[in-house]
Order: C-alpha cells, then sequence, then structure tokens
C-alpha cells in the first residue's frame, strides 16, 4: 500500500536528517581528539603571545628606567654606579636600549680622553646590524671623529664618503672631515666642491655651513652666493676669505 505524498516526504527527510546524525557521529569520532587538541594548542599560542608581548613591554619599561638611572647617576658623578648599569644594558636584546648604553659608554671614555677606547665601542654599534642605521651612521661618524688625527686621510675618504653627499643628515659632521682630509690630500679642487655642497645644503647646522663658506673660500670656491647666509654671517665670511688670502 503506497504511502500518502506527505508521509513520504517526512519519512525522507528523517532518514536524511539520521544520515547527517551518523556522519556528524562518525566525523567526531575519527577526528574530534585531533580538533580538540588543535583548539587547545591554538589557545595555547595565544595565550604564550600574550604573554610574550606582556613581558617584553614590562621588560622595556624596566630597561627604561635603568638607563634613566645611569644618567642621574652621571650627573650626580657617580661614574661607577653608571657604568655597572650601562655594561649590562648594552648587552640588552633590545637594539635600542644596547645602543644607548654602548654611546654612552663611549661618551664615558672620551670624557676620560680615551680615544681609542671610545672609538672601539663606537665601531663596535657601527658594525652592529640589528640597529637602526641612522644609529650606524652616527656611531661611524664619531668613531672617524674620535680616531681622525690617528688615520690616513684615504681611510676618512673611503669610510665617510657615503655619508658626505647632499641630503644626507650627516653631509655636515662627515663632509667635513672628508673635506679636511682631501685638503691633507692635495686634493684641492675636490675639497672646496665638498665645501661648497655643504655650505649650500639648508639641513646642515649653520655653524658648520659657514665654516664650509670660509674654507670655500679659500680654496677659490664662492659658497656664499649659494647659501642662505646673510648679514653680519656673511660679511664675517667675506671677511675671513680676505684675510685668508
Amino acid at each position: 500500500m503506497a504511502l500518502p505524498p506527505k508521509t513520504d516526504e517526512a519519512f525522507l527527510r528523517e532518514v536524511d536528517e539520521e544520515l547527517r546524525r551518523d556522519q556528524l557521529a562518525g566525523f567526531w569520532t575519527t577526528w574530534g581528539k585531533w580538533v580538540a587538541l588543535g583548539v587547545v594548542a591554538a589557545l595555547v599560542a595565544l595565550a604564550g603571545f600574550l604573554y610574550y608581548q606582556h613581558r617584553t613591554e614590562t621588560q622595556a619599561g624596566v630597561e627604561g628606567e635603568q638607563l634613566q638611572a645611569a644618567y642621574d647617576a652621571l650627573a650626580a658623578d657617580r661614574v661607577a654606579e653608571a657604568n655597572t648599569t650601562l655594561t649590562k644594558l648594552a648587552a640588552s636584546d633590545r637594539a635600542g636600549y644596547s645602543a644607548l648604553a654602548r654611546f654612552t659608554e663611549a661618551d664615558i671614555l672620551l670624557q676620560k680622553e680615551d680615544m681609542k677606547g671610545a672609538a672601539a665601542k663606537l665601531a663596535a654599534i657601527a658594525a652592529d646590524t640589528s640597529v637602526a642605521k641612522p644609529f650606524r651612521d652616527l656611531a661611524l661618524v664619531r668613531q672617524t671623529l674620535a680616531e681622525y688625527d690617528t688615520l690616513k686621510p684615504q681611510v676618512v675618504v673611503e669610510r665617510l664618503r657615503p655619508l658626505a653627499v647632499t641630503g644626507n643628515p650627516w653631509l655636515g659632521s662627515a663632509g667635513e672631515m672628508v673635506a679636511v682630509a682631501y685638503v691633507r690630500m692635495n686634493q684641492t679642487k675636490q675639497a672646496g666642491t665638498l665645501f661648497g655642497q655643504i655650505a649650500a645644503d639648508p639641513g646642515v647646522p649653520e655653524t658648520i655651513r659657514q665654516r664650509a663658506v670660509q674654507m670655500a673660500g679659500v680654496l677659490g670656491v664662492d659658497a656664499v652666493a649659494s647659501t642662505g647666509t646673510t648679514g653680519a654671517a656673511a660679511a664675517a665670511a667675506s671677511t675671513e676669505d680676505t684675510n685668508a688670502q
């Protein structure tokens, strides 16, 4: 005897639902343990990341306080105390704090006129690729300045020439040392041109630009017209040029 249409549809729907329940039960029987383990692993990883982030931020705050304490100790002339703290921070795996600590150690050595020791500290920063490039460039400039009198002019030129270009933030300091090295090598044309570039770059500090104007004039390059130097500064530069000639 045939089932009525509505009863037939209900029967088929019931069979379909039962089949789905069996499939779902089979999936969880086969894979349920692994899915659960995956969820637990994801939660553990998330918890670990959050803990690491919190620990990193906390430790960074601690090291910031330690660095400030070292500065305070230096201000109070407690150099030994400051050095102890700076030594620990210099070994930090946070490149920023490590670099600042090593820069400060170099400053202390410079105040003691230990140029060799200071240059070694600065050279280590300049060679440390974990440190941001602006800090590495600064370290290279300061290293060269610390050992300038002991370097051959060609070494100075080769070391700092990449920084002694128009638009580079270290053009003033690096360019001045390179230009003087050119003078020592009797390459006065290159020196005059570089002094002119320094004088014309508005990003260079005014005191360095004024010196560059004077040196360019001595070397036969009129740098006054190409700079923003006016009034008394320009007059002083022109007077110096005349007296030097």
